[in-house]
Order: structure tokens, then sequence, then C-alpha cells
């Protein structure tokens, strides 16, 4: 694998993985539409071994001039919730999976190798059972998650011989990221904690799980290293733990500090999600190695150091607000 081509690579999760991409010697082809802005990556922006291009991934032509002599394609790109894709889900199943048929097609004619697709661990819906794995049919409760579980099918049934596939079910990143979001559920607490003295927690007794954006990006890289056959029309769940949002509101206190007031308030919104990432440890040897405490610290360190200015106000950090100030069609 040297040539790397990251779909979403100016988002959240794409700006701190391409960097290291870069950096463990890979070329990188980034496409993206920059909508939360084209500095994400300029710490990297003159390093020989990136391209940034400013595009669309629904744009086909665009597809077959640009994937043709990339070994591996990381898919990121999409409308990332559920909020985000109901503000118009025409837009979104045209990004999220009419696109994504696209993608998979002109890969595969053009060569690719390996084939990478974020899905989300949402697609299980809501269950019972304490241990959520790959083993558990889908329920996904939304669009956004019914798309996502589509494309699923859509990548396993281009499988073949020369083609790997690797579907990774990621839990809720969170972490500091140069294009930050401010609107995942450790990252918010985190915010209000900083520059509120205060959490509001609707319920609590709700599951979330998350991964430290470290280790996803980490994951994403092992995903380019592992032998065809470990990962080859594999489904992993990556998680860390899962904790209630009353455990992550006190461990968000515990880093910010003793004055931070957690607030208690009922919720209609029961929805508790815990994934089982056993598999992934057992088979290809992956455990996290961040806490959602280090992701707090990192967080707070950003904020000491300015890296997130008007972190209330800016609507950057905020996906919905960000769409619903765009026009894109």
């Amino acid at each position: 694998m040297q040539q790397v081509l990251v779909t979403g690579g100016a988002g959240y999760v794409g700006a701190v993985l391409v960097p290291k991409l870069l950096q463990a010697g890979y070329r990188v082809k980034v496409v993206d539409l920059y909508i939360y802005g084209s500095d994400v990556l300029s710490a990297v922006k003159d390093h020989p071994g990136l391209e940034e291009i400013k595009g669309d991934i629904r744009d086909r032509p665009l597809l077959e001039k640009i994937i043709p002599g990339c070994d591996a394609v990381i898919h990121l790109a999409c409308i990332s919730n559920d909020p985000s894709f109901e503000l118009d889900p025409g837009l979104g199943k045209s990004i999220n999976y009419d696109a994504f048929v696209d993608l998979v097609d002109v890969a595969k004619v053009n060569g690719v190798k390996r084939f990478i697709y974020a899905s989300s661990s949402s697609v299980y819906g809501i269950k019972e059972t304490e241990n959520v794995d790959e083993e558990l049919p889908l329920q996904p409760l939304t669009d956004y998650s019914k798309y996502k579980a589509l494309c699923e099918e859509v990548l396993l049934a281009n499988r073949e011989p020369g083609f790997v596939t690797l579907i990774l079910r990621p839990a809720t990143v969170c972490g500091y990221s140069p294009r930050l979001r401010l609107d995942l559920t450790v990252n918010i607490l985190t915010n209000h904690a900083i520059n509120n003295g205060k959490i509001t927690v609707f319920g609590g007794g709700q599951k979330r799980p998350n991964i430290h954006i470290e280790d996803m990006t980490d994951l994403y890289i092992k995903s380019l290293q592992w032998a065809d056959d470990a990962i080859d029309g594999k489904i992993f769940n990556a998680g860390y733990e899962n904790h209630t949002v009353t455990e992550i509101a006190e461990m968000v206190r515990n880093v910010v500090g003793e004055k931070v007031e957690i607030v208690t308030t009922p919720t209609n919104d029961n929805r508790s999600y815990h994934i089982s990432s056993e598999k992934i440890k057992r088979e290809l040897g992956f455990v996290p190695q961040h806490t959602i405490e280090d992701a707090v610290k990192d967080l707070a360190d950003a904020f000491q150091a300015n890296l997130i200015p008007n972190s209330m106000t800016d609507i950057r950090y905020y996906n919905i607000k960000t769409m619903q100030g765009l026009s894109l069609k």
C-alpha cells in the first residue's frame, strides 16, 4: 500500500488521520468539500506526499480521474449524524449511499486493492443484550444508520480476490482534532464544563460507547498493514468502553475540576447504545490505548492554548448548524 485515497480527509477524523498517514510514509490523496474550512490540513499542506482535491464524491467523473493509481481507499466522507441527515434526507442519501455505490465501482475497476469503510455502531439500533457484537442482526433506527448498513451490503457484494474489503463500526469518536466537532457527547460535556462551569445531563442512564480519535486513526493505519486474510470481508466493532452519560460527565468533572456543576434533567430520549469490541481484540490484537479522560485532557489543553476560539457560537464546530448554513444540493 503506497497511495491512499481518503474521502472526507478534511473532516473531524480525517484531519488527524491524514498527517499520521503521511508520517507513516504513505502518499495521500484527500477528496473533500472543505465545508468546515480550507485550512484544516494546513500543518501538512506543503508535504510532498499530499494531494488535496476540493470536490464532491458524487462526481463520478472526478472519481474516475483521481482514483487510478490508488492502492487503498479509506472512506470517511458522509453526512455524519442523524440531525444533519434529517435536514435533507435526499441530500443525505445521495452522499451517504448513491455516491458510495459509484465509489466502490470506480475503485474496483481501477485496481484499488483494499477498501476500508467507516460504518457506524448505530447500525445495531437499540439492543437489550449487554454485549452487542458483530453477530447480532442490524436494526437501524434512522435513515442515517439505515444507509450505513446498506453500504455495508454493497461493499460485501463487490468483494472478490484482489479487492479486499474491511468494514469498521466505530463507537462515537472523541478528543481534539484540528477540525473539531463539539456536537459529540464527550466533547460537548467538556466544552460546557470548561466554558460554563456546568454540565447538563439529559437523563444520564443511557450508555454511549466512545473511542479516542488517536485510537481510531491508529486503527485506520493498521487497517492498511494487516494481511489480506486477516481482514478480508470482515466486520469489526471499534470502541473502548461503554459508559453512561452520567459516568462520562463525572469523568469530565474529575479532569476539569471539582467546581464543575452537574445538573441532571429528565429526557424522553432514552436511547442507550453499547457495543462489544472483543472480536477486534481477539482476531487482530487491537486494543485502544487512550481513555475518555485522555480525550478530555486533550480538549482541555487545546482550550488552554486558545486553539478552540468561540466554542459556543462558531457554527463550524457543529455539523447541523454548518449544514443549515449551507445551500448544498
